[in-house]
């Protein structure tokens, strides 16, 4: 059987919740981790963008979108209801979420990175920005378990790579941050099997040629 092949890049946040998707839904795919500073040609020729991930179907299609990929997973199974598949606008209601985590908090989340590292004045208040869609969900884990029920979504698996990096930029200053729902929610996806299966080590594919199968049931 001709699996789907994703180029990932292990700790790319978009590649991340890719990955966390395509396990989520038990598909299998081969995975061909790399380094930024040195693309596969096959990966180039199929998405010149040259960014990850990229996924490339076993009919061809290539998906070159983290959130495109996820909702491919998904549409292929979702034995868990990711997407909440019988409740009306539930979809719509998880894309929107997180297109306002894609589209604003990611960039006030670079720019508190870059102060971090730079040693910026502007550090706190860089944060603080970023704080202010942290509070819309630890307003929506006091209302339930997950952000948008009582059940795991789509919008947890997408946003989850990107609360990571922000929890370690200022790891003391999270740690008593008063977001104990959010740090409660983000510690029980770090320490779950599916994480550790997402994070694991693999040789870089342009070193070895070696395809690694990745899905739920490896």
């Amino acid at each position: 059987m001709v699996l789907p092949v994703l180029y990932s890049l292990r700790n790319c946040p978009y590649a991340m919740r890719a990955r966390l998707a395509i396990y989520a839904s038990n598909q299998q795919i081969n995975l061909r981790d790399l380094v930024l500073s040195n693309k596969p040609a096959e990966m180039l020729t199929v998405s010149p963008k040259g960014t990850v991930p990229v996924l490339v179907t076993a009919d061809n299609e290539v998906i070159d979108e983290s959130l495109s990929i996820m909702l491919w997973a998904f549409s292929q199974t979702d034995p868990d209801d990711y997407i909440s598949q019988a409740t009306p606008n539930a979809l719509a209601e998880m894309l929107a979420v997180i297109a306002i985590f894609d589209n604003e908090f990611k960039g006030h989340l670079e720019k508190y990175r870059c102060s971090k590292r730079y040693h910026e004045p502007s550090l706190v208040e860089d944060r603080q920005q970023c704080e202010r869609y942290l509070a819309d969900l630890e307003s929506r884990l006091c209302q339930h378990s997950y952000l948008m029920s009582d059940q795991p979504s789509l919008t947890d698996l997408a946003l989850m790579p990107f609360i990571r990096q922000f929890a370690r930029v200022e790891r003391q200053w999270y740690l008593q941050s008063p977001y104990p729902k959010l740090r409660q929610w983000l510690n029980h996806y770090l320490q779950s099997r599916m994480f550790s299966k997402v994070m694991v080590q693999n040789p870089m594919w342009l070193d070895s040629k070696q395809e690694v199968v990745f899905g739920a049931n490896v």
